[in-house]
């Protein structure tokens, strides 16, 4: 199961990063302009899909007592601060960018970190009236995929409707396990 979830990781990556590419095409004015999404701008969707992966990989910190090389992996997060509300500047995009990267990088190395047993390990949550009191590690690590699946889905019907060229349809056959 742990080299689904370093696909899954990779995957996000790849995806991240072509949504980043493309927006970094984009005028700062194109990227903040108010696209009618819960998020607002593409900038604003870029922003929750960062602050999500963040706020994820940040809670299953604390499950991870016994695994050093998990908890080394998500080291780099611990300097993490949010972007400012409100639109960016070209500087503020670009330090996006870089906490894009550190985020992406992080959730590659954890999900290499982690063994099968680990997986299993049971994470609390209050997200459901406290029924489950937790949810095993890996229930967790789909909700990560599937939020910044979710996100990026928004970001490419935004691209669709702007007539710009992207493809997010599914995991590449370059991301199963060798």
């Amino acid at each position: 199961m742990k080299e689904t979830f370093v696909m899954y990781a990779k995957y996000n990556q790849a995806g991240n990063k072509a949504v980043y590419d493309i927006l970094g095409k984009m005028t700062n004015d194109e990227r903040e302009k108010d696209r009618g999404s819960y998020y607002g701008s593409l900038s604003g969707l870029v922003r929750h899909v960062i602050g999500g992966t963040y706020f994820f990989l940040g809670m299953y910190k604390g499950v991870l007592g016994s695994n050093a090389a998990a908890l080394k992996a998500l080291a780099p997060l611990e300097n993490f601060s949010r972007p400012p509300e409100g639109q960016l500047s070209e500087a503020q995009w670009k330090e996006l960018g870089s906490a894009l990267d550190t985020a992406d990088a992080a959730y590659i190395a954890l999900a290499e970190a982690l063994s099968d047993a680990d997986l299993s390990l049971p994470l609390k949550i209050e997200w459901y009236g406290g029924n489950p009191p937790s949810v095993p590690l890996s229930f967790m690590l789909h909700q990560l995929v599937v939020h910044n699946t979710h996100h990026r889905g928004q970001i490419s019907q935004i691209f669709d409707s702007l007539k710009i060229e992207n493809d997010y349809s599914g995991i590449n056959v370059a991301f199963l396990p060798k």
